[in-house]
């Protein structure tokens, strides 16, 4: 090699360097900078009602698609077309409030897929799934994929809990037995019929559940309260 050739690529390799690049194994290979964390909103419920205390169901699907974006999970037209997004009727969407889109859902051969959406602290409110003249207790189980939650079910009261249900709720909580879920990790209700609920971490969370066929007229709420 000539010391012509021996300059220009000595000044290509120090061009490479400034450029953020590596030479390994005689490849070059990009370090891109990392990308800074999206900020987690901070929400308040007057954010998500109108003056007469209705929820503003566009709003609240929004503040679940800023969260879908931030852990860049894809947003395709089905999911637009058919997430719903409730309070239970109880005025509190921030504490307790979640979103959701029913996948599937087959009577015939029993079989259910969901997503449940829950923004930063969002709590499912307790209930159960009761057998009807028609079908079975429901059974399900839970698989983080973002974010993390804290699931409570039947079993030994677990002192000190590690989180704090939502205040308006919390007369009605009657199993607290609590497990944290983290992403790819799965938890199934112990039993057809017992009560159980969820509440979401610091980021929010999504998550999978597998179930048995959904009946509506099966739900049973312990807060009196709710209009689902």
């Amino acid at each position: 090699m000539s010391n012509e050739q021996g300059v220009s690529r000595r000044k290509a390799i120090q061009m490479t360097a400034k450029a953020g690049l590596v030479l390994a194994g005689g490849s070059m290979l990009a370090t891109a900078p990392k990308a800074a964390a999206a900020a987690v909103p901070k929400y308040k419920n007057a954010d998500f009602y109108d003056k007469s205390g209705k929820l503003l169901t566009e709003k609240a699907r929004d503040a679940y698609f800023t969260m879908m974006k931030r852990f860049n999970y894809p947003i395709p037209p089905s999911l637009k077309k058919g997430m719903w997004a409730t309070d239970f009727g109880l005025g509190d969407f921030i504490h307790a409030g979640m979103g959701g889109i029913m996948w599937w859902n087959n009577e015939k051969y029993s079989y259910f897929g969901h997503e449940i959406f829950l923004l930063p602290g969002q709590m499912i409110v307790e209930h159960g799934h009761n057998k009807t003249e028609k079908v079975g207790a429901k059974m399900e189980a839970w698989h983080v994929r973002h974010g993390m939650i804290y699931t409570f079910g039947e079993g030994p009261e677990t002192s000190p809990l590690p989180v704090k249900p939502a205040e308006s709720q919390i007369k009605y909580i009657t199993v607290k037995n609590c497990a944290p879920l983290m992403p790819g990790e799965v938890r199934e209700l112990n039993r057809p019929e017992a009560k159980h609920f969820m509440l979401a971490g610091p980021e929010g969370a999504i998550v999978t559940e597998y179930a048995t066929y959904h009946a509506g007229d099966a739900l049973r709420f312990t807060n009196p309260g709710v209009k689902f």
